[in-house]
């Protein structure tokens, strides 16, 4: 296939994902292909992280872990490309591939809910509805803690869920694409520094920051241009040249950043993961920190938007490519 189909699958793989979301009628009879990648992680986790080793043999398997893991799942998107490329309308093989590995309309339904839990049941709803997005301790957050939680995840999962699979999708095809949901399954599952995986995640860790650090860049950047039909193009803009950089992850305070100066609101600072304090810089720091319910519903709004800007981009340059 030549870079502009590419680039035409990855669109209707776009629109299919915001019309349609995951077929869970699938994934009920089906493993997800990230509940695959997961499955693999956990078996190299359990072979090759012995906590009788030195933190230096530690670290090698944990390299070793996540090269192979890498290779492999290129390896399998390369073979699963030429199958595509040899089958009669194997690019609809392709169109269905890429589809079920974004996270458009999921990552939406999942912060619409919080949004819906503040109207049915108050703070009691949303902060039901949030635990499943995010890492801390929702019975500690109040109104505009939980607001926050769900706005920033929504800012972070649009780079990580959405532009990011896109890119490497554009980029490299299936194996990219494969290879980069395999790093960041693995990050979410060893990527942490706790006792267990300190060394041995430092690699899947270290390799989600790289592989992550063009998208989040150009999330920034189609959240900023979201903002333009409401004039707050030029907020995102300066949040995110004066905050992001200070976050204390090399690339969530880009998008965080945009949303925030969209938004005219303040995000990340100072926060709790199960009970320890996490020191934070402020995205978009003069911004309105009592973060409300209806902000949350503005920032979905905000995200449709650059979601439709992500399509126009790709079609713009599957055009130009053409």
């Amino acid at each position: 296939m030549s870079a502009p189909d590419a680039l035409w699958i990855l669109l209707g793989a776009l629109i299919m994902d915001a019309l349609l979301g995951d077929p869970d009628w699938l994934w009920r009879r089906a493993p997800h292909p990230v509940v695959l990648a997961g499955r693999a992680v956990a078996f190299l986790d359990r072979r090759l992280n012995d906590p009788r080793l030195a933190s230096g043999r530690r670290r090698g398997h944990g390299v070793f872990a996540v090269a192979l893991l890498a290779v492999v799942s290129a390896a399998l998107g390369l073979a699963l490309h030429d199958l595509a490329t040899a089958l009669p309308f194997g690019w609809l093989l392709e169109l269905a591939l890429v589809f079920v590995l974004l996270a458009q309309n999921s990552l939406y339904r999942h912060v619409a809910a919080v949004a819906a839990g503040f109207q049915a049941e108050g703070l009691a709803g949303a902060r039901a509805a949030v635990r499943h997005i995010v890492g801390r301790d929702p019975e500690a957050l109040d109104e505009a803690g939980v607001s926050r939680a769900a706005i920033e995840s929504l800012a972070e999962n649009f780079s990580d869920g959405v532009v990011a699979p896109a890119l490497w999708y554009a980029l490299l095809g299936l194996p990219g694409l494969f290879a980069y949901k395999a790093i960041n399954t693995a990050d979410s599952m060893i990527g942490h520094k706790t006792a267990a995986h300190r060394e041995f995640g430092w690699a899947a860790a270290r390799l989600d920051d790289l592989v992550n650090l063009p998208a989040s860049r150009l999330s920034a950047l189609l959240i900023a241009l979201a903002g333009l039909p409401h004039g707050r193009w030029r907020s995102a803009w300066r949040a995110v040249f004066a905050d992001a950089a200070w976050h204390r992850s090399p690339n969530a305070g880009w998008p965080e950043a945009a949303m925030a100066g969209a938004l005219g609101i303040a995000l990340a600072g100072p926060r709790s993961y199960h009970g320890e304090p996490v020191e934070d810089a402020w995205m978009n720091a003069g911004g309105r920190r009592a973060v409300r319910p209806d902000d949350i519903e503005r920032g979905l709004r905000l995200y449709l938007r650059a979601c439709l800007a992500g399509w126009l981009l790709v079609a713009a340059a599957a055009l130009l490519i053409g």
